[in-house]
């Protein structure tokens, strides 16, 4: 069959083919290039310099450097005034504009429920959650309380004169706080700071009798032996079983259910664009996340800080940010923490 094609044509008329088929083929790498970076890549934390947002996005910052994951620079800025509500709104108003990324996390269901924020994430597009962030009961290291159940039992006894320290009013700490009362009738008298880490400071200096810190905000304490780890607000166990302290890893801690004390909260890290951004746009960020977290650095990062790795995008991640909503709607109405509109 090849020896017959090539009687039929002569070097003439294969030259006009030819050059059709290169004309072609040149136009091809364009048209099915995928999306890229042209300029700069601003991502936006709506929290504070040093918190757990801001860490986490410089170290993706750094490792997409060190991988060379993007030929554009990445900018970390921070945007936390007005509780984060500055960096969500500027979000918000950066329509179609592909190069500006948020750092997400509970705040973009807790600020519009609480102060009546003109926000929904449904106004962003979202593109990947890539861990949740655990909480802890904490206390001091010197308080005779080995169990969350003791703890919650000297707290109601105490008729509202136990300290809970937190980050923040209205928002996770509080929340979980809020729950713990209702769970325990403990009734905490409720301290809000304006950070986890000046919550442990207060913790470890005995001006409060407890907070409910992230792994990360509290661990180093927790390795000095100043705080002890009662139990977490997790479904399950946190998985790590590298010592921390002396004798005790993060899965050595128990699930506050398993303990008696019947609350959950876990918190979503994840990133969305403005909207009007295009399929191709999410795809890109979604498929450079997917990359840092396969990197050893990511590894050895979620290991510290002790995040559980979860990855989602498209209708799953959709379908967790509508539950996640629904869920923190509801906690937030019976603490009494929704703003009348």
């Amino acid at each position: 069959m090849m020896r017959f094609t090539r009687k039929l044509f002569n070097k003439t008329s294969l030259l006009p083919l030819s050059l059709a088929a290169f004309a072609c083929a040149a136009t091809l790498p364009m048209q099915a290039a995928a999306w890229e970076p042209t300029r700069p890549v601003e991502v936006i934390v709506p929290a504070g310099a040093g918190g757990a947002s801001d860490q986490m996005a410089r170290t993706i910052q750094g490792i997409i450097v060190k991988h060379k994951l993007m030929a554009q620079p990445m900018l970390v800025m921070n945007k936390s005034g007005a509780s984060g509500a500055e960096g969500i709104m500027d979000v918000k108003g950066s329509k179609g504009d592909p190069h500006k990324l948020m750092v997400a996390f509970s705040a973009i269901y807790t600020l519009p429920i609480a102060v009546n924020l003109p926000f929904n994430w449904r106004d962003l597009n979202p593109v990947a959650m890539i861990a949740m962030d655990e909480f802890l009961l904490w206390v001091n290291s010197e308080s005779p309380y080995k169990t969350p159940k003791e703890y919650l039992a000297a707290a109601k006894a105490s008729g509202g004169n136990f300290k809970m320290g937190g980050t923040g009013a209205k928002r996770e700490d509080h929340i979980i706080t809020v729950a713990l009362d209702k769970v325990a009738g403990a009734q905490f008298t409720y301290i809000p700071y304006k950070s986890g880490g000046e919550a442990a400071t207060q913790l470890v200096g005995k001006h409060i009798d407890s907070n409910v810190n992230n792994p990360s905000e509290n661990i180093a304490q927790w390795r000095a032996d100043q705080v002890r780890a009662l139990c977490v607000f997790s479904e399950h166990r946190m998985t790590y079983k590298d010592k921390v302290t002396k004798d005790q890893s993060w899965a050595d801690i128990p699930t506050c259910k398993e303990s008696g004390v019947d609350v959950e909260y876990q918190m979503l890290r994840a990133f969305f664009l403005p909207s009007g951004t295009s399929k191709d746009q999410v795809t890109y960020y979604a498929e450079l996340l997917k990359k840092v977290i396969a990197t050893p650095e990511w590894k050895e990062y979620v290991a510290k800080q002790a995040l559980k790795e979860d990855y989602r995008t498209g209708q799953d991640f959709v379908k967790f940010l509508e539950k996640d909503e629904a869920f923190h709607t509801k906690l937030m109405t019976e603490a009494g923490f929704a703003s009348k509109k």
